[in-house]
């Protein structure tokens, strides 16, 4: 074997030792290092609509996918297999022979891209570190957001994101929108609160309610509120990992406990930095709650000093969500 081919072997097989080590990472991680196939990704969403979008230099960051080989790499565009072995290294030692290669094609759905034809290519491409490649496009339209950092086990609940658009027509009456959950389950809650609505609707204004109607109502003038809310408070901040949509029911579900089993009049931004104050799940904050739970442990088990009557005792005047709350189990007691 000459130098020239030891070479290419070299880079071979330090490429397949990267793919080995990212698998231990992502297991470590517990987080998917597998590419995304295409097949998955169209029957989730529901693509069917396909139009030519010509050359272009694609960031090879954005190839997130494959048609029908998504096992044969990893999400690096690193090979996982050995037959790949005699194809990715003819396509080194063109590399090396600066040998201009054809486009590679890809299909893209958003805002990343899937190979149809090319996978050596980009692999290599990506391993020496090159940041775009020439491409011929294949454009899919996607109802729903697919960002680069999308993962196999996030296909669910795009999937279900796609229905609940198809089921509301939400980006059709409101082009804005943007309703994304960290997990599934939740989109057929939301068609439950917009059903509500229009049921309520319908009492109030004393008429059928029409559908779309209900459903552009039940953007405006319930979730955005609520979503406004998080925004001015940056509740978000206080919950790492999670969405406004998420933040949106959890709100609501703790505004209704409050009406339901304390003050009727209690406000949604009331109850919002309530439910932030009480379920931040910060570390800082988890650890604060801790403590402030095993002081006042201590202190239902530890006799409070006498006042005198020329001694005055100081109480923390509470929150006001906290101080309605007081009130109302005083007055369930007393009753």
């Amino acid at each position: 074997m000459n130098e020239f081919e030891a070479q290419v072997a070299a880079d071979f097989s330090r490429a397949r030792f990267k793919a080995f080590f990212n698998d231990i990472i992502s297991l470590i991680a517990r987080r998917s290092n597998e590419l995304l196939s295409f097949d998955e990704v169209a029957r989730r969403l529901k693509i069917r609509q396909r139009r030519y979008g010509g050359l272009r230099a694609v960031e090879l960051d954005k190839i997130v996918g494959s048609v029908g080989r998504y096992r044969d790499f990893d999400r690096a565009f690193l090979p996982t297999q050995s037959h790949t072995q005699g194809k990715w290294k003819s396509v080194d030692r063109a590399h090396y022979q600066e040998i201009e290669l054809p486009p590679v094609q890809l299909y893209k759905v958003g805002d990343v891209y899937f190979v149809r034809d090319g996978h050596h290519r980009v692999s290599v491409a990506r391993e020496k570190g090159v940041k775009f490649i020439d491409a011929e496009v294949i454009e899919c339209e996607a109802r729903v957001p697919v960002t680069p950092d999308l993962r196999p086990e996030d296909l669910v609940i795009k999937g279900e994101y796609v229905d609940f658009l198809e089921a509301t027509g939400l980006d059709r009456l409101r082009p804005d929108q943007k309703i994304e959950f960290s997990v599934p389950g939740n989109y057929r809650i939301l068609l439950e609160h917009i059903s509500v609505h229009r049921y309520f609707m319908g009492i109030e204004q004393e008429r059928e309610i029409l559908w779309e109607e209900a459903v552009a109502s039940w953007y405006d003038d319930v979730y955005m509120p609520i979503v406004r809310i998080i925004r001015e408070q940056n509740i978000l901040a206080e919950f790492p990992g999670r969405t406004e949509a998420d933040l949106y029911l959890w709100i609501m579900d703790h505004l209704y406990f409050l009406r339901e089993r304390y003050v009727p009049e209690v406000g949604a931004e009331e109850a919002a930095a309530d439910f932030a104050e009480r379920f931040s799940e910060r570390p800082v904050k988890k650890a604060l709650r801790g403590v402030k739970r095993a002081a006042e442990e201590i202190a239902t088990e530890t006799p409070l000093p006498a006042v005198g009557a020329d001694e005055t005792l100081i109480t923390p005047v509470p929150p006001t969500v906290e101080a309605l709350v007081e009130e109302a189990e005083e007055g369930q007691e007393e009753g």
